[in-house]
């Protein structure tokens, strides 16, 4: 039974996700902004741009604002000591409140001010779509001094808003339907903290108006306290006065009674009108005396009542009275430019951020070192930069030309990655493949041979990518061809790259021998080590892709080890799974993946 390596025991375990990789620390929140700066830029300036076309198309508004004191306390004619003030708890409050924003004061204030055939406070004060891109139009023309232009003309006519509105016939009802709704909207009445302070607002697009109205609503809740309280007195005399005659006959009539039995002088006890069971049906002159007094403290109880009322008729009180009248503001009230810039920037922040968590959960391409191990078990070797567009000759002597740039460093370090990994023997015979041809698989395997050669180690590279072979026609000419017919054995035909310090076996030659198929590539691996040259430190395979075929990568179970290049932000974490899994049923030790085109360096978790 084959020996378990620890890099084996790694790999397993790397599948279930540990503590320290479920934490998030400011290097992947630095990294997420910066991945997705031009998202969430992009957000907060589209916000800015809508707030500022908003603050552009949008009239000033003005609050002007009165406030009112509500005093309940009795009237001064019902009060027998001293003034006596009622209190009133926040349902009685709430229920003022209430009566000023009802459509009776509403009714009386349009009706005082004559708001309803008053068309500058029947526009709205939100304009439509259309009329801000007019307003647009409008500044755009004074801004340029277009006012004659034919083109601009005949583009907005050719847009369709230049084309003049038809007024729309509405009814009385309709009207005044419309201009309650307005005065309602723009009316806002709270309470002052815990007091009995009342704060009538009113929002318009007319300063003077705004403050006409407030003061109109003010008058108009006083007025109507006043008006209710005289018709419930009037209401009251009108009943006392019936009843003072009913009392006053009531009244007249036990008097009549009375003197009339004083007159007969007969102040017996009544023995004659004794029935027979005892009881008196005839009223005597003390019961006849009680009835006519008691009516008579009734009426003139009634008759002080009925003063009362007549007085409150000719006086009446109200509860409220105007502490603060609205005047015109100097400043608008709406809209706020700068606030709303602020808000606008914080919700597109906002926004952005949002957006890009979704991409960011949406997005299953391979971005991260820790995104390889927890999805893919195999360790992430190494992640290289992209290389600048201007030195697009050196993609496959980079290391050479710019020994000190970041991709040679980094593709140092994946070498040493490689170097290290805890495999069953080492690594001599090293395999590259890809996923997809368009990746950048043969430079990667140009540059690592580079770095090989330098460090003093005798190095070939085999160009196995049959289909695309890049490296041989980069190397040896857009043919690919040899100068010379293939020899046998086929060691005799590894040629010295021009220009390079390492050896190149021709992918001419890997098509011409079949040395795709595992048998074939084992002999000449075999004939290689035994063949009179200086044999190979390291020998590395630019292998065929994915895309390929899988049956094209089986040359991998000779190999000691294989490292999968994936390009960072591009293949899709099931591709490369998928590739991983086809490697692996092939027998071909996978030795990690090393991402290319990276654009930021992340943190080894």
């Amino acid at each position: 039974m084959d020996r378990i390596s620890p890099h084996q025991w790694a790999s397993t375990t790397d599948l279930q996700p540990s503590a320290s990789q479920e934490f998030i620390s400011l290097a992947d929140i630095a990294g997420f902004l910066r991945r997705y700066f031009g998202t969430i830029i992009a957000c907060v300036a589209a916000a800015v741009l809508v707030a500022w076309f908003h603050n552009l198309t949008t009239d000033p508004a003005f609050t002007a604002s009165t406030q009112i004191l509500i005093e309940p306390k009795l009237p001064q004619h019902l009060q027998e000591g001293g003034e006596v003030n009622l209190s009133l708890d926040t349902a009685q409050v709430e229920s003022q409140i209430a009566v000023m924003q009802s459509e009776k004061i509403a009714v009386m204030v349009l009706d005082q001010l004559k708001l309803v055939d008053d068309p500058k406070f029947n526009r709205p004060q939100v304009p439509i779509l259309v009329e801000r891109i007019r307003k647009i139009k409008a500044i755009l023309v004074e801004a340029f001094e277009l006012q004659k232009s034919a083109w601009l003309t005949s583009l907005w006519e050719f847009s369709g808003l230049d084309v003049p509105e038809t007024p729309v016939m509405l009814t009385d009802y309709q009207k005044s339907r419309r201009t309650m709704l307005i005065f309602r909207q723009g009316l806002d009445i709270r309470r002052v903290g815990v007091s009995y302070a009342i704060n009538i607002s009113f929002t318009s697009l007319d300063p003077e108006g705004a403050a006409r109205i407030a003061n109109a609503t003010a008058d108009a809740f006083v007025r109507e306290q006043i008006e209710t309280k005289a018709e419930a007195a009037r209401e009251g005399g009108a009943w006392l006065e019936k009843r003072l005659r009913q009392l006053r006959t009531q009244m007249n009539r036990a008097m009549a009674k009375a003197q009339e039995f004083r007159s007969r002088h007969d102040y017996s006890v009544g023995e004659e009108g004794e029935a027979e069971d005892g009881a008196n049906t005839v009223p005597t002159l003390e019961e006849l005396e009680v009835t006519a007094e008691t009516y008579q403290k009734m009426y003139e109880s009634f008759l002080q009542a009925y003063t009362n009322s007549v007085s409150q008729q000719s006086y009446p009180v109200a509860d409220a009275r105007v502490i603060t009248a609205a005047t015109a503001p100097l400043q608008p009230s709406a809209p706020r430019p700068k606030l709303m810039l602020a808000f606008a920037a914080v919700s597109g922040f906002i926004l952005g951020i949002g957006v890009s968590l979704a991409r960011h959960t949406l997005d299953w391409t391979v971005r991260s070192p820790r995104h390889i191990r927890e999805n893919l078990g195999v360790e992430c070797v190494g992640e290289l930069p992209a290389i600048s567009r201007r030195r697009a000759s050196g993609h496959v002597d980079e290391v050479a030309r710019y020994p000190h740039s970041r991709y040679s460093q980094s593709l140092r370090k994946a070498r040493t990655e490689i170097s290290l990994a805890e495999t069953n023997h080492p690594i001599k015979f090293l395999g590259l493949t890809a996923v997809s041809n368009d990746s950048s698989k043969s430079s990667v395997a140009s540059n690592l041979a580079t770095l090989y050669a330098m460090s003093g180690l005798k190095t070939l590279v085999i160009d196995a990518d049959v289909w695309r072979p890049a490296m041989t026609k980069r190397l040896l000419g857009p043919s690919g061809a040899l100068d010379k017919p293939f020899q046998d054995p086929v060691w005799l035909n590894i040629v010295c790259a021009p220009g390079r310090s390492f050896d190149l076996l021709p992918s001419s030659v890997v098509q011409a021998k079949n040395l795709l198929a595992p048998r074939n590539m084992e002999a000449f691996l075999s004939d290689l080590a035994a063949c009179d040259i200086t044999p190979y430190d390291i020998v590395i395979f630019d292998l065929p892709t994915l895309a390929s075929g899988a049956d094209m990568l089986m040359v991998g179970s000779v190999l000691d080890g294989v490292v999968i290049l994936a390009e960072w932000g591009k293949v899709h974490v099931e591709t490369l799974r998928g590739l991983v899994r086809t490697l692996q049923a092939s027998r071909t030790p996978v030795l990690g993946v090393l991402l290319t085109k990276a654009r930021a360096k992340h943190r080894k978790a």
